[in-house]
């Protein structure tokens, strides 16, 4: 049993530590999206779309400087400059930033709460962000 777990462990590396990495760098860009909303906005479950935008963009940038280093660590274990890598990753980020901004603005809108709304919006930014790193970020090409 411990074999057959090991056996599935390294057929699904990448993935199971992308899941376990995209589950931290969410604990992170939530803490410090709830704590600016704590700080900011006495901690709306309402946000106006102004505070909607700035608690996305604290999400986003804190999420994107974490997500960055330990993708490239332990997810895709890249070795490329990271002047050619961290421009396309950010770029990359921007896309889904919008993405979560526009969910947000959306859900919060039909006054779904804030906490649900984010739990929404983290799934859907998690899968698109997974499928630009592995091709447009991070792609190993053949040598």
């Amino acid at each position: 049993m411990i074999q057959k777990g090991k056996e599935l462990y390294k057929k699904h590396e990448e993935i199971i530590v992308y899941l376990i990495v995209g589950v931290l760098t969410t604990i992170v860009a939530w803490a410090a999206k709830f704590i600016a909303n704590a700080l900011f906005f006495h901690n709306t479950m309402y946000p106006t779309p102004f505070e909607n935008a700035v608690l996305s963009t604290v999400n986003w940038v804190t999420g994107v400087i974490f997500a960055y280093f330990t993708n490239r660590r332990f997810v895709f274990k890249s070795r490329e400059p990271m002047r050619k890598e961290a421009p396309k990753f950010v770029l990359s980020r921007v896309s889904t930033w919008i993405l979560d901004v526009v969910v947000m603005q959306v859900l919060t809108a039909v006054k779904i709460n804030l906490l649900i709304a984010t739990f929404i919006s983290a799934v859907l930014v998690t899968i698109a962000n997974y499928v630009f790193s592995k091709l447009f970020v991070f792609n190993k090409k053949a040598e």
